[in-house]
Order: structure tokens, then C-alpha cells, then sequence
């Protein structure tokens, strides 16, 4: 298979059943930034972190692939003529929900009580949650725009707004693993 096909070279790319839309198109938006996420989201497993953070991030960088699918498809090509599903992959469902916040749980249990706003910085690994942590959220407001004019599977959404949070709770978590100091955001008069 090649990688190039030249059928983008006018502007337009092909959604999951064959549709075409301008490669601006919302839904392009919102799983372009989905799949910008999962290479952030690489960058921290590739760090020097627990290998229950890697196992844990490895599943969840499946689940942003098949959240993509997801968001791929547009609602009117789900199923083939013959009602068989198009998209014959598990989907983010409650359980994908529930993984994020037992792992989010589990973190809570060991940190400090949070008491001021955090600055993201102190460690790489811990600058990484924090990108990631604000392109998840920007994932998510295109998503909720995309299903303000097409309607998705609300787990999507879900899903998105847990991750972040989860990755914020990362960020605390590899602070505290990797032993550097939580930079706290105390607001001073200039």
C-alpha cells in the first residue's frame, strides 16, 4: 500500500464510507486533533515512568484510535445497506469511562490534598501531561461543536472530558513518583 494516494491534493480527504469533506471539515478537525493527542500522548510513554503508567497509557493511545474511527464516521454511514455495523471495532463505551476514572481513583488515593492551582512544569514528563492535557481539551470542544451540527456517540464526549482529567492527575502523579516539587500558582499583586 502506498502512503501517498494524491486524492487529498485538492482539498478534500474521504471519511470512513467513502464521503468526501474539505479536510477543514469539523469532524477532520475534531479526530486530526484526537490523533495530535495520541502522539502527546506517546511523548509521555516514552518517558521514564512506572510500566503501569506505559500499560495504562498504551491502552488508553487504542482508545483515542478507536475514538478516531469513531469520529471518522459520519452518522449516516454507521451501517451498510444490509444493517450489519460499518465500523466492526469495539467502541468507547462506559466501560473506556470507567478505566479512566479507576486509574484517576487509584492516583488520587497517594497525592497530597490539592490546595492552590498548579503551573504545569517542574519535570518533561510532567510538561507532557500538561500538553496533552490542553490538546485533549481542545479535542473535546470540537467534538462538542461536531455534535452540536452532527450528532455523535456521547460517550465521545465522555471519554474526552475524563481524559483530561486523568491526565491532569498524571501530571500530580509523575510530580510526586519523580520527586520534584508541584509549582503552585499563588497570585501577587505587581
Amino acid at each position: 500500500m502506498k502512503i501517498y494516494t494524491k486524492t487529498g491534493d485538492n482539498g478534500t480527504t474521504a471519511l470512513f464510507g467513502g464521503s468526501r469533506v474539505k479536510k477543514y471539515n469539523s469532524r477532520i478537525e475534531s479526530y486530526g486533533t484526537v490523533d495530535e493527542l495520541n502522539s502527546y500522548i506517546g511523548l509521555i510513554k516514552d518517558q521514564d515512568i512506572s510500566s503501569v503508567t506505559k500499560d495504562a497509557l498504551l491502552k488508553i493511545q487504542n482508545e483515542l484510535f478507536t475514538l478516531g474511527a469513531m469520529l471518522a464516521t459520519p452518522p449516516e454511514k454507521e451501517t451498510l445497506k444490509s444493517g450489519k455495523e460499518r465500523l466492526n471495532i469495539p467502541k468507547i463505551d462506559n466501560d473506556s469511562i470507567l478505566f479512566l476514572e479507576n486509574e484517576i481513583d487509584k492516583m488520587d488515593e497517594v497525592l497530597p490534598q490539592m490546595t492552590h492551582f498548579i503551573l504545569p512544569g517542574g519535570h518533561q514528563a510532567v510538561s507532557f501531561c500538561h500538553v496533552a492535557r490542553c490538546v485533549c481539551r481542545r479535542a473535546e470542544r470540537l467534538s462538542v461543536e461536531l455534535n452540536d451540527n452532527e450528532p455523535i456517540n456521547e460517550d465521545i464526549l465522555k471519554y474526552l472530558n475524563r481524559l483530561s482529567d486523568y491526565l491532569f492527575v498524571l501530571a500530580r502523579k509523575l510530580s510526586l513518583d519523580l520527586q520534584v516539587e508541584e509549582i503552585k500558582w499563588i497570585p501577587t499583586k505587581q
